[in-house]
């Protein structure tokens, strides 16, 4: 039996380090050059990002539950902006 990593990730402009977007997959690469292509989720059309922070998951429920963590944590994304 396959078991399947998941990610969260935060990315962040690479023209604004202040704008960052939280998301999740099983492919940090793909995703990210879905972003960079303007095929990634609406917010992040039109701009280039680059990867700040990961964590791997053992599932896309503990994935999905994690990246609304960071959404609402401010203090945790403005740590990870700082340190670009």
């Amino acid at each position: 039996m396959y078991l399947m990593n998941f990610f969260v990730y935060v990315i962040g402009s690479k023209k604004n380090p202040k704008r960052t977007y939280v998301g999740w997959t099983n492919n940090i690469k793909k995703r990210i050059d879905k972003h960079n292509k303007g095929l990634g989720a609406k917010f992040t059309r039109g701009r280039r990002w680059k990867l700040i922070y990961s964590e791997t998951l053992k599932s896309q429920k503990a994935a999905m539950k994690r990246e609304y963590q960071l959404k609402k944590d401010t203090k945790f994304r403005s740590i990870i902006r700082s340190k670009i």
